[in-house]
């Protein structure tokens, strides 16, 4: 079901003062919102709503579709959205299969897309694009964070992740820093719900630690069937994984467990601060991952808006990569590639009362940026 929304109206719940535009923006939304995926979705989504509704401009309206994590619709969407609805940009793709299927069509038809999550190692490199940026982060950054950790404490790994291209550059993320042994690397079917024979394999192999990358459903799935299992190996994953959204589902089971961020909701600075405590007002929920990269995808798009003209392609893009404004993970700027350069944490899943969520309780790496962007040319 499409939705359309206006900055101005919606800005009137928060109470917030209109930011000016140089020109009107149409912004189309193509996100998960129904199935195992959609939770990270709604977050994207959430997130993204909550940084335009706090612009409150009358000049920017957002179109937003479910793409019911299918490629095949989420190119019929971006078609319809670029041909029908005219709009000056796309976003909210949060599976790299999907990405990949939109991303070509759009950028060669001359429109932007600013990725709030998806970010698969072709278009960070050779296949990078000027009208294609990323929010986010480069899909293997998080699991090169957990490669790194997992040097700390572990000899033998076993690792696995959902066989599409962000569970492809996951594993080699990991593998790209962690110095021990994989002892195996299993790749699963895409929205898999039954680990059984993972598990078994996983209490055969003799591993002193485990990573997974299995996000939304899957990962539920995986950790309540692992918990269940009695296998003592301990667990490790990308944030990913141990997102916000998921803790609920999982429970006890993801207690203690390690996963990498390049944000978390306990970050001290003002912008943190401000973006959780809106969240939380506006949602009665702690912000996700996804949804941190949401707002700060709206918040780029913005600040480009402001100063330039979305029609104007070489100002408008100038002005994106100056990466104005104060994002919640703190410092930030765009790689040759149009991918961050950031900071990226280790996080340790807790209970604050009643609520499953992450700490920090280290950094990864300090201005990291990806193993692609040296074959991008633009």
């Amino acid at each position: 079901m499409k939705t359309i929304l206006s900055a101005a109206a919606l800005a009137l719940s928060l109470g917030v003062s209109s930011t000016a535009m140089a020109a009107p923006v149409k912004i189309g939304m193509i996100t998960t919102l129904s199935g195992g995926g959609a939770g990270l979705g709604v977050d994207t989504r959430d997130g993204f709503m909550l940084a335009i509704k706090r612009a409150g401009n009358e000049d920017v309206t957002v179109v937003i579709e479910d793409d019911a994590q299918k490629p095949e619709m989420a190119v019929q969407l971006a078609d319809k959205m670029i041909q029908q609805e005219n709009v000056d940009i796309l976003t909210g793709i949060v599976w790299s299969n999907l990405l990949m299927a939109v991303q070509p069509g759009a950028v060669a038809q001359g429109k932007f897309y600013v990725s709030t999550n998806a970010a698969p190692a072709p278009l960070a490199g050779k296949g990078c694009s000027p009208l294609y940026f990323n929010a986010a982060y480069q899909n293997d950054n998080l699991h090169e964070a957990m490669g790194q950790y997992a040097n700390e404490a572990h000899k033998k790994m076993f690792i696995l992740a959902p066989n599409y291209p962000a569970g492809k550059d996951s594993l080699t993320g990991f593998k790209r820093y962690f110095k021990g042994e994989v002892v195996s690397e299993i790749y699963t079917k895409l929205g898999q719900t039954d680990y059984a024979a993972e598990i078994a394999q996983i209490r055969a192999s003799g591993a002193d630690g485990v990573f997974m990358f299995l996000p939304g459903g899957m990962g539920i799935a995986f950790m309540k069937q692992f918990a269940q299992s009695g296998v003592e190996t301990p667990v490790m994953g990308p944030g990913f994984s141990f997102s916000q959204d998921v803790l609920p589902a999982i429970g006890d089971a993801a207690l203690g467990v390690k996963n990498s961020g390049q944000w978390s909701h306990d970050l001290d600075n003002e912008a943190n601060k401000t973006f959780v405590d809106a969240f939380k007002a506006e949602y009665n929920r702690l912000p996700s991952i996804y949804a941190m990269q949401g707002y700060d995808a709206a918040q780029m798009i913005l600040s480009a808006a402001a100063k330039a003209d979305v029609k104007d392609t070489d100002a408008f893009r100038a002005e994106l990569l100056k990466a104005d404004f104060q994002s919640p993970r703190g410092k930030f700027k765009f790689n040759t590639n149009q991918h961050p350069i950031q900071d990226i944490y280790v996080r340790e899943v807790v209970k604050e009362g009643d609520t499953y969520t992450n700490k920090i309780v280290g950094t990864a790496f300090t201005d990291h940026g990806d193993a692609y962007a040296q074959d991008c040319k633009m």
